[in-house]
């Protein structure tokens, strides 16, 4: 069954495959390829299952799958990269494929086992008795139970998460990543791996002090003999940097030929560890009845360095006489009883205590409280006085114990976290386990109850064992430069000290063999890009490469060379891994996703937060820098992955959470339409998409871009023609051509695709229901029909009015770009220029604020502002002025002001054949849907009345050019996109016996013959008189000549007409050169009947301009002065 699993997943997810580097979940269970066709139909034959038999393709029946589902269990990592270099290493075809074992680890040797090696390590050994006189039973408890606290807390909701569902070998990276998602897995997996790395140099280095200092002094390279101070200690490290090389170098060595090496040699460093244990219990026992014999001298109060002298005395009485002893010569200049002597030596009697007095001795209150050392302090003995002048020089330092590091309570406490670390060591090998989900929990806490019952039992019987003054000397000086535990074992202090130096070096070589395989499983989850390279290794799996920067990391903690510098690193790195474990608990637990059912039910969110507020203390406890670095670490890495990581879909509970605050603050939104001050737009695009459902206009997401800076919402909207099920494939390429192009263009929002029986509806639909809750949008951006003026796109604009009337029944603002095309991209540079603002009625301010908005982007920013208003003939234009420059001062807005003053006058000629051709034009777009005849008789009627009436006006042009126009100043830039309109009575006749409702018009630069087309145009001349301002005589003759066609005109459209053409031939004045121009969009007609006249003062008014920007409000001030 197991084979056939293997060969089922390496189908589907491959070991090589990208994403978790684990089989696809679904992978036995739905679309499974193994089973042929006929089996599967046989499956369902003779069964009663014929009701089925339409989803047979998709779904099997469950019982010829549930044998897959109840033995369904994720192979240990690296399992299939082994087999497959078994096969390749030389198998005969012929030869079968070697099973792979079941895991087959129980609770004690998969877990319990394992953590209780990980967790007991150096700092036991090393630096708790040193940890207990220095901060007194008192305190060292409180710190070793806020520890052991913190772990016991943490293990919980390891045992939580360990236990819900399969966790592949990846330990506590696999259940961070699954469970906060690939950022926080990949930021804490790294973390996790640095701590693991620096765990492999504090080890290292903890062995190196025990062969130098307690097994082979002499072996240092260099001597340190006669050295006092700063040189001394320098001496230290430098042997402690060249020895860790070396032993590192050998370490590297030894897991890169064989890791199996390691794994047969665990149980005997385990051994070391639980003997030496066992030594000093035995030892404290044996205290009680037969304390240890080990003489401390102590001169005064200070406690003296035991190497040099013999006998703990000034003299002795020899042969009847009274001798000097080697003591006294190290303190006087000769060995007679008349020399001068030491100030210090000679005012103070010398006396010997008893190092171990025993747990009987009642030494446990002098050890109670904390003594806390200035670097260079003496180790003094409490309760003895001591003859000194304060002011008297310090002279031979060198032989009494000194403190060799500033103490305090926050140092210890880092130097003492990284002994209860370790305690991932059993769902690291889940894997391996025969039950994971029984064998976590169960081991992981009863490691943890077993070890912190040792560390709080020692820190007492060390207290009430161990004189104070030999519990704060670190390396044993004065008691013959034994390790101070050693001295507590029984039977001797050799157990311990052997026993420490191959634990320490077994810790090494785990922590050597586990960091890489740690990096490699986060490399192959490519989600850190830069890290693949470690994800390859040996044919075999194993990670070369990560190995390599293993060691090289590694090589940093031996430089740093102090055992008291490096635990406080790896302890930050390794509490924030147990922070974001407790988080992944406690918000799996609040968010109560549907998955989240944990076979182990004793936990609560409130222990998690409990666990994630001690790690978090803790770091700031034991170094508040190292705790920044750490975070920076973990942030740099967070915003890296989510820069540049491949994007993973875990089912993680960051999405989970993401989503409930999504929905508490839509719920709050939902409270009140926003306050001025926090209004902004919120826009929804328009776009329209071509026959391959790509944009048409994407330079719309780059001016989107530009207002937006990532700011607010944006949605960007299409309709797809159709219904869904016939067009849901069209409609999902026209999302992924959405996506695409806001990627592109850097727009942050949603894309949101309708399918509608028509466009005028889908956009309705978008209009209307974009958004969610209070999230919707306020601000609707469509482009400028180009070619509305074209029959066949008569649709399209009067869509476009149809939006201008929706959005503001539903008091949403409108934006419409005209000329898009001509807008800057994300990538140009206006160095200089001016955004000109024609601010002709009040909309709320969304005119003041649109170019304060753009000019944030780096496209507008050079860009100057301008504001043009209008001033009547009624009106104080220099009051007008003053009034704007003080409003926009309270604005807090910097701009130009300008009040344009615009004299009644006249309506002009051109005004007057400008409307007449415009009610023409609409006129024949009317008659699209008439009869044969009635088209007929109506195109006849308009043809004639524009022919008399061009022949009133230019005669001699008569034969050649009879009716219509061009628009009158189509800018230059324009051209191509407008399109005159031209009526051929003949073609169209034809068209209407085609039952073709096309277009009557045909573009402007078509060629057509004088006898089949009648063109309708301006001429040059009239063009450049009505452009000018200066009807010239023909001009005023036409006031006469044609008043018979000018009286039937509708005076309405005469009056927009003036007014438009006036605006224009201002804003022309003032803004031609401007980078932008943005104005007041005039409301569309409330009745139907004149919607081509409504686009045709709107071209007018922006006729000869390069962009303009249109702007209707959406009746709310959107602007204030307040703050």
């Amino acid at each position: 069954m197991l084979n056939n699993m293997t060969d089922t997943e390496e189908g589907e997810g491959g070991p090589n495959s990208q994403g978790d580097g684990n089989p696809k979940e679904s992978s036995p269970f739905i679309n499974s390829s193994s089973a042929s066709d006929v089996e599967k139909s046989q499956q369902y034959d003779g069964k009663n299952m014929a009701l089925f038999e339409e989803e047979m393709d998709n779904s099997p029946m469950v019982s010829s799958i549930l044998s897959s589902l109840a033995n369904y269990s994720n192979l240990p990592q690296g399992s299939k990269e082994h087999e497959e270099a078994e096969n390749e290493e030389g198998a005969a075809p012929s030869k079968k494929k070697p099973a792979v074992k079941a895991p087959s680890l129980g609770t004690l040797m998969g877990v319990y086992l394992p953590c209780i090696q990980n967790i007991f390590g150096v700092i036991l050994f090393l630096r708790m008795t040193w940890m207990v006189g220095i901060g007194g039973v008192f305190g060292s408890f409180i710190i070793v139970f806020m520890c052991c606290s913190t772990t016991m807390l943490t293990a919980i909701s390891m045992s939580a998460i360990a236990t819900n569902g399969v966790v592949p070998a990846g330990g506590s990276y696999y259940m961070i990543s699954r469970s906060l998602g690939p950022e926080f897995g990949g930021a804490v997996g790294i973390c996790f791996y640095l701590g693991t790395t620096f765990a492999g140099a504090m080890y290292i280095l903890g062995a190196i002090e025990l062969l130098l200092i307690y097994i082979l002094p002499q072996a240092a390279i260099f001597k340190m003999e006669g050295l006092e101070g700063a040189d001394m200690e320098a001496a230290m490290l430098n042997n402690m940097r060249v020895y860790g090389t070396i032993v590192l170098s050998f370490m590297a060595t030894v897991v890169f030929v064989g890791v199996k090496y390691v794994n047969k040699l665990a149980l005997v460093f385990l051994a070391c560890v639980i003997l030496s244990i066992l030594a000093v219990y035995a030892g404290v026992i044996k205290t009680a009845f037969e304390p240890p014999v080990f003489p401390v001298c102590i001169l005064g109060n200070r406690t003296l360095i035991s190497k040099g002298f013999d006998v703990c005395a000034k003299v002795i009485e020899r042969d009847n006489g009274t001798v000097t002893t080697k003591l006294w010569k190290i303190f006087c200049d000769s060995e007679f009883l008349n020399a001068t002597c030491d100030e210090y030596f000679a005012n103070n009697n010398v006396s010997e205590i008893q190092g171990i007095p025993g747990v009987s001795s009642g030494i446990l209150a002098e050890n109670l409280f904390g003594y806390y050392l200035e670097k260079g302090d003496f180790l003094e003995k409490r309760g003895m006085s001591a003859m000194q002048d304060p002011d008297a020089p310090i002279t031979n330092s060198n032989r009494y114990v000194l403190a060799d590091i500033t103490s305090f309570f926050t140092l210890l406490v880092g130097i003492y976290f990284p002994s209860v670390t370790g305690i991932m060591a059993g769902s690291n090998r889940s894997g391996d386990l025969r039950d994971a989900q029984k064998s976590i929990p169960i081991g992981t806490i009863a490691a943890i109850t077993t070890t912190s019952i040792v560390y709080m039992s020692a820190v007492v019987l060390f207290g009430a064992c161990i004189e104070g003054v030999v519990l704060r000397d670190k390396f044993g000086e004065g008691v013959d430069g034994n390790l101070v535990i050693g001295t507590l074992a029984w039977p001797s202090p050799w157990v311990i000290v052997i026993g420490s130096f191959f634990s320490t070096c077994g810790a090494g070589l785990q922590s050597l063999t586990g960091a890489p395989r740690l990096l490699q499983a986060i490399s192959r989850d490519s989600v850190i890009p830069f890290l693949k390279v470690f994800g390859h290794g040996k044919a075999n799996g194993e990670p070369t490469w990560a190995l390599l920067l293993t060691a090289s990391i590694c090589e940093i903690g031996i430089i740093i060379a102090s055992l008291d510098a490096v635990a406080p690193i790896l302890s930050m790195f390794f509490l924030m891994c147990y922070m974001f474990v407790n988080l992944a608990c406690a918000l799996q637990t609040l968010l109560r996703t549907p998955n989240w059912r944990p076979r182990f039910k004793f936990y609560h969110w409130a222990l998690s937060f409990l666990g994630m507020s001690l790690c978090l203390s803790l770091m700031f406890i034991c170094s508040w820098y190292y705790a920044i670095v750490a975070m920076v670490i973990a942030t740099c890495i967070y915003k890296y992955i989510e820069f540049a990581g491949a994007e993973k879909e875990w089912g993680d509970g960051i999405r989970g959470i993401s989503l409930s605050a999504a929905r508490f603050a839509l719920m709050r939104l939902e409270e009140g339409p926003p306050h001025t001050k926090n209004w902004r737009p919120q826009i929804m695009v328009l776009v329209s998409m071509d026959s391959e459902q790509n944009v048409e206009q994407p330079r719309l997401l780059s001016l989107t871009n530009q207002l937006k800076a990532g700011k607010g919402l944006t949605i960007v909207g299409t309709s797809v023609v159709g219904t869904f099920l016939n067009n849901h494939a069209e409609a999902q390429k026209a999302d992924q051509s959405l996506r695409k192009l806001m990627e592109t263009e850097k727009v942050k929002g949603f894309s949101q695709v309708v399918i509608s029986s028509n466009l005028r509806d889908g956009t309705s639909h978008l209009i209307q229901v974009g958004g969610l809750g209070g999230l919707k949008h306020n601000t609707v951006l469509v482009s400028w029909p180009r070619t509305w003026k074209q029959a066949e796109d008569n649709l399209r604009f009067r869509n476009f009015i149809e939006v201008v009337r929706e959005t503001t029944a539903a008091s949403m603002a409108l934006l419409v770009p005209k000329n898009i095309a001509a807008y800057p991209s994300n990538g140009e540079r206006f160095t200089e220029g001016h955004i000109d603002v024609w601010w002709i009625v009040h909309d709320g301010g969304m005119l003041m604020l649109l170019p304060f908005l753009l000019r944030q982007h780096k496209v507008w920013r050079k860009c100057k502002m301008r504001i043009f208003t209008v001033a009547q003939m009624d009106d104080n234009s220099i009051q007008m002025k003053k009034d704007l420059i003080t409003f926009l001062y309270h604005l807090r807005i910097d701009a130009e002001v300008e009040v344009v003053e615009m004299h009644d006058s006249d309506i002009s000629a051109y005004t007057y054949e400008k409307t007449l051709v415009m009610e023409q034009r609409s006129q024949i777009l009317k008659q699209m849907h008439l009869t044969k005849n009635e088209m007929e008789r109506e195109i006849q009627s308009i043809t004639d009345s524009s022919r008399g009436s061009i022949r009133r006006k230019n005669p001699s042009n008569l034969q050649s050019q009879q009716s219509s126009e061009e628009p009158a100043g189509v800018s230059v830039e324009e051209k191509p996109e407008e399109e005159s309109v031209a009526v051929s009575r003949p073609k169209q006749v034809q068209l209407i016996h085609n039952k073709n409702p096309t277009s009557p018009t045909t573009p402007a630069g078509s060629a057509a013959t004088p006898g089949s087309e009648v063109q309708m145009t301006w001429t040059d001349k009239a063009e450049t008189q009505a452009a000018a301002g200066h009807p010239e005589q023909g001009g005023v003759k036409d006031i006469f000549n044609m008043k018979p066609e000018w009286e039937s005109l509708n005076q309405s459209n005469v009056r927009r007409m003036h007014t438009a053409l006036r605006l224009n031939e201002v804003i022309m004045k003032k803004s031609k050169e401007a980078k932008l121009v943005l104005l007041n969009m005039p409301g569309p007609p409330k009745n139907r009947m004149g919607e081509e006249n409504y686009m045709e003062f709107l071209e007018v008014l922006t006729e000869g301009l390069n962009r303009v920007l249109l702007v209707r409000g959406g009746g709310r001030e959107v602007i204030t002065i307040y703050s």
